[in-house]
């Protein structure tokens, strides 16, 4: 098996090894390639939808990040019915949006936040 390189900051390491550890992965490549595998699978259903849709996004974020997630939300305004914002504790803040449109805006919105590296969780639920 090809080797791989890649660097991560510390906090993302230290919660891979205690995912490792709560989950039995064997190691972090293992754990790795179980995450990508569900990133493969989790792009696969969002480059399906299509037509008329509803959806709940729910995203996380530092506070200091909130002028990415206005930019995006502003992008996306067609589909955006409800947006709502909460500080969840001192510096973390959690937005939620309940979107109305066709599938693949409702995709490109949630692929647009997935790619912001100032996010914490992309959440998309479709209802």
């Amino acid at each position: 098996m090809p080797i791989v390189s890649f660097s991560l900051p510390e906090p993302m390491i230290n919660a891979m090894d205690q995912v490792q550890k709560s989950r039995g992965f064997s190691g972090r490549s293992e754990l790795v390639r179980a995450s990508i595998r569900l990133m493969f699978e989790d792009t696969k259903d969002k480059d399906t939808l299509a037509g008329p849709m509803n959806a709940i996004l729910v995203v996380t974020h530092y506070e200091d990040n909130e002028e990415s997630v206005t930019k995006l939300k502003h992008r996306f305004e067609g589909i955006v019915k409800t947006h709502i914002h909460n500080k969840i504790t001192l510096h973390n803040c959690v937005e939620l949006f309940v979107l109305d449109g066709d599938g693949s805006r409702i995709a490109a919105m949630t692929k647009a936040f997935q790619k912001d590296d100032g996010m914490k969780s992309v959440k998309l639920l479709t209802i």
